[in-house]
């Protein structure tokens, strides 16, 4: 009897280390298969371009309780909520610049897709793009974008937005030297910006006055005579960041 049980346990033992080896396997397959994924693009990554799918994605959800998920899938939608309108964004943005007690920054521009409201801050005093900002349509609240405006900003990018910016920006400099000079132009970037789509949404046109930001630019592009997206030019790499979060453009205002 005795010897009975003992097979029997001898049994389930290598069963049970066999079971082991194959699920160990199996995710250690996974994981070179992600890496690989990672490493050669597939996942919208490459040495030209970034695109926020599975990386930027769905944060900062601020009107469904808390701030999403920092590497999910596609970005949060909105389009169950009405959208905004330009006095609704901005009231929300001065709420928000109040908070930083920062007279220099002024509200330049407010566009409003079906997903948010997008708004862009400037210094008054040398017009240069600060940092961007999006509005919920939900809870109308102020946050700052994800993507370029953290990663890439080399002045306000640190920022402590309310805590939300710190940990981003890649390419951190000391803000006080932070030079709006960059070896990309703003003709460069419209250039590069315009090859960008070329190759990957033919027919779109890049506008040709992007908005110059400390450490690169932003800039939206039309598809038969209608604006049909936005995307970011590094101004040191030339690199390409496609913003996938705004939705389908409904107005727009530039604001004195």
């Amino acid at each position: 009897m005795n010897k009975t049980i003992n097979i029997i346990l001898i049994v389930v033992a290598a069963l049970a280390v066999a079971i082991g080896i194959f699920f160990a396997g199996a995710m250690y397959t996974r994981s070179i298969t992600l890496w690989t994924n990672w490493t050669t693009g597939a996942y919208g990554w490459n040495n030209t371009a970034y695109s926020p799918i599975g990386m930027m994605s769905g944060a900062f959800n601020r009107g469904r309780g808390g701030f999403g998920t920092m590497m999910s899938g596609a970005p949060y939608s909105n389009t169950n909520s009405a959208p905004l309108t330009t006095d609704q964004a901005k009231a929300a943005t001065k709420k928000y610049l109040a908070n930083l007690n920062n007279s220099d920054l002024q509200i330049a521009e407010i566009m409003i897709f079906n997903n948010n409201a997008y708004v862009v801050v400037k210094e008054a005093s040398t017009g240069i793009g600060a940092f961007e900002l999006l509005v919920d349509p939900v809870s109308q609240i102020a946050y700052p974008e994800y993507g370029p405006n953290m990663m890439w900003n080399l002045k306000y990018g640190s920022l402590n937005h309310n805590g939300m910016m710190n940990g981003w920006n890649y390419q951190y400099t000391n803000p006080a030297s932070a030079s709006a000079n960059m070896p990309v132009t703003k003709d460069q970037a419209t250039k590069i910006a315009q090859s960008y789509l070329d190759q990957y949404q033919p027919g779109a046109v890049a506008a040709t006055d992007p908005m110059q930001f400390y450490g690169y630019y932003t800039l939206d592009f039309s598809k038969d005579g209608k604006v049909a997206g936005m995307l970011s030019v590094n101004g040191y790499s030339g690199q390409v960041f496609l913003h996938t979060w705004h939705g389908a453009f409904i107005e727009e205002a530039q604001v004195q």
